[in-house]
């Protein structure tokens, strides 16, 4: 439909999401210990000489958008916790409290609501997160699911996405695409496997995949000040999964990593004894930011037309 001859303003859509992001998060007041703000998997508070920082972190779940309104209202439960979750794992970090707010319809019946919360609960037991409180409210349609999540990290142990360097070999655990299968309802958030990393390898840039590969890369590498390379025949695929699949289908929720190219054969050893069931692929490398990068152009975008 034209724009109306009165409004020029331009939409969300023809912004997209990471603009319109960047545009609000522009100049946004900071208290003293902030240390990081808008921009990372995360919000880092402290101060610099603490032994550890404080994380913080929001996110939401939208019925019709991160989930059907028939799907098992346990499973969405889990995967709302879960999603705040990985991001601190993206950090390096430990998740620690939680606040829920849920808005849904009047007519939403009580049975769904405590399915949510059973998931929720779950979640929360495995990963040793309390649930210390939230807030309720009538929506008008549709349901969603807040988390605000709390966690923590060691100074020496927080990463950013931005300290990779050209030259950095570029890393993801797990497997790539099918999420529309139902995959992004039962994924494990990587809390373990970040923790052992940045003991034992501490990567100089890291975020979790949750929007595809293909719009999280460029995001790791601009906050980089980085390009980057990667092999397309080294993406690991589900089953069935083609690789534009795994580029751009998002909420796969692994950890996307780079660290220096010359710790690549002692990390991928010592990965496959401690965890040999989960795959560590190397992908790519980052680049100097003026070289050509990836033909892959987008993953997903909240505010792209469809």
């Amino acid at each position: 439909m034209p724009r109306s001859r009165h409004n020029s303003s331009p939409t969300l859509a023809d912004w997209g999401e990471d603009r319109l992001v960047a545009a609000l998060t522009r100049d946004l007041p900071h208290g003293a210990e902030v240390l990081v703000g808008a921009g990372d998997d995360c919000a880092v508070i402290g101060r610099k000489r603490d032994a550890r920082w404080q994380l913080l972190k929001t996110d939401v779940v939208i019925e019709g958008i991160h989930f059907l309104p028939d799907e098992d209202a346990r499973r969405v439960g889990w995967k709302a916790l879960c999603r705040a979750i990985s991001d601190i794992a993206a950090m390096g970090g430990i998740p620690a409290h939680a606040l829920i707010t849920l808005a849904a319809p009047a007519a939403t019946p009580v049975d769904r609501v405590k399915a949510l919360y059973a998931g929720l609960r779950k979640a929360a037991r495995k990963y040793d997160v309390g649930i210390v409180g939230g807030e309720t409210s009538r929506s008008p349609g549709p349901l969603f699911l807040n988390i605000a999540l709390t966690g923590w990290v060691e100074r020496q142990q927080c990463v950013l996405r931005s300290g990779g360097r050209p030259g950095d070999s570029l890393y993801v655990t797990g497997r790539l695409g099918g999420s529309l299968a139902g995959k992004h309802l039962d994924f494990q958030p990587r809390i373990e496997e970040a923790r052992w990393l940045v003991s034992h390898f501490k990567p100089r840039a890291m975020m979790d995949l949750s929007d595809g590969l293909a719009a999280d890369l460029p995001r790791l590498a601009a906050a980089s000040q980085c390009g980057y390379t990667i092999d397309e025949a080294c993406l690991p695929l589900n089953t069935g999964c083609t690789p534009t699949q795994a580029m751009s289908d998002g909420e796969d929720f692994e950890l996307l990593f780079a660290l220096p190219a010359r710790s690549a054969t002692a990390l991928e050893a010592a990965w496959k004894k401690r965890f040999p069931r989960l795959p560590l692929t190397q992908i790519g490398r980052l680049i100097p930011h003026s070289a050509i990068r990836t033909p892959y152009s987008h993953g997903y975008d909240h505010f792209a037309e469809r």
